[in-house]
């Protein structure tokens, strides 16, 4: 195999799918890939770099090169290339259903397969000391955790198609402004009371609730479970094995949500300081936090393996089940090198 492709090959194992993508789109492999070819790969780095951005709002797509931040010229231009099936449904699973009716629910449905890509993706960021993203990975889990927790009950991660018969029965103070004994502030009370009614909005609005309120939802659980001193409905209506399950499982999202790595999100340049951490400050930052979680759940202070240690007994705790790295970025990456090999193979057994 020639430079190119050695090249290729070394950047697809980094994961490295936007530089795969302009490399092809210059030519990079020559003869050695057909028109046809590229389009397919740059369909295929276009979806895994979509999975190292957490852009779930496209996941799933056959066309995952439309409007794509990576290179896609060939792609555009090119009938009969698409990301594959079994990729795009894994991918599916992971997703937050963009209209109210959606039948695939998705994330919303239970967000332990995206708890699982974000851990891959987090390694995956860690291992190319992109340590901005690892900390923009890690808030993301933080928002979320609590619904990681309450999905144990609900049997739905905080759908809002279904989440309203959970939280609004007789003696419910959700989304009550004019309850001050219920300790929402005002964003979670407003994201709250949206809920009870968001499922009955058209696409726009349903999309403009998961954009700016879901994640005051998830937070605003945790504050029933964990921090309310006169429950209500929302969480006197658990059982007692429930009730503990959701308060300890809340401590612990509360924990994380307020802990010293995701405080970096607010020195790095997605926040408002323009720092960018080392890796020695993120893992400082992550033993801190761990120290915390600990407290709650010892487990967490055990070696997992995990790049952050520690990080995926958390997640695993939070979800009441052990939750190890998706595989979907090593398979999208294996996808693409075997497409390279294959068609590299092909030419030179045919004399080319």
């Amino acid at each position: 195999m020639d430079t190119a492709l050695d090249a290729l090959g070394a950047l697809t194992r980094r994961y490295a799918f936007a530089e795969v993508a302009a490399l092809l789109a210059e030519g990079a492999g020559g003869a050695d890939l057909t028109t046809l070819d590229v389009a397919q790969l740059q369909q295929l780095c276009a979806f895994g770099q979509r999975l190292m951005d957490l852009d779930a709002e496209d996941f799933g797509e056959v066309d995952a090169a439309a409007d794509a931040n990576t290179e896609h010229e060939v792609a555009d231009r090119v009938k009969g290339d698409e990301v594959p099936l079994a990729l795009r449904e894994r991918a599916l699973e992971c997703r937050m259903p963009q209209s109210p009716r959606e039948l695939h629910r998705g994330a919303l449905g239970s967000l332990r397969p995206l708890y699982r890509l974000l851990l891959e993706v987090i390694d995956a960021h860690f291992r190319r000391r992109e340590t901005t993203a690892v900390v923009a990975a890690v808030h993301i889990a933080s928002e979320y955790a609590p619904l990681l927790v309450w999905e144990q009950v609900l049997g739905h991660a905080g759908d809002p198609a279904l989440l309203p018969s959970a939280v609004g029965g007789d003696g419910s103070a959700w989304g009550d402004f004019d309850d001050r004994d219920c300790p929402h502030g005002k964003a979670e009370k407003s994201a709250a009371k949206r809920l009870l009614t968001v499922a009955r909005e058209n696409a726009t609005g349903w999309r403009t609730y998961l954009d700016r309120q879901h994640s005051n939802v998830s937070h605003a659980l945790a504050v029933c479970a964990a921090q309310c001193g006169r429950p209500c409905f929302v969480y006197n209506r658990l059982s007692n094995e429930d009730s503990e399950l959701v308060r300890q499982g809340s401590k612990l999202a509360l924990t994380l949500n307020d802990s010293a790595i995701v405080k970096l999100r607010h020195s790095a340049p997605v926040g408002h300081g323009f720092g960018v951490p080392s890796r020695a400050e993120l893992l400082d930052a992550w033993g801190r936090t761990r120290d915390s979680l600990a407290r709650l759940a010892p487990g967490i202070a055990e070696d997992d393996g995990f790049v952050l240690p520690g990080f995926a007994t958390a997640v695993s705790t939070l979800a009441g089940q052990p939750l190890a790295p998706d595989t979907l970025l090593a398979d999208t990456a294996s996808t693409i090198a075997g497409l390279i090999s294959h068609s590299s193979n092909s030419l030179v057994s045919d004399g080319s």
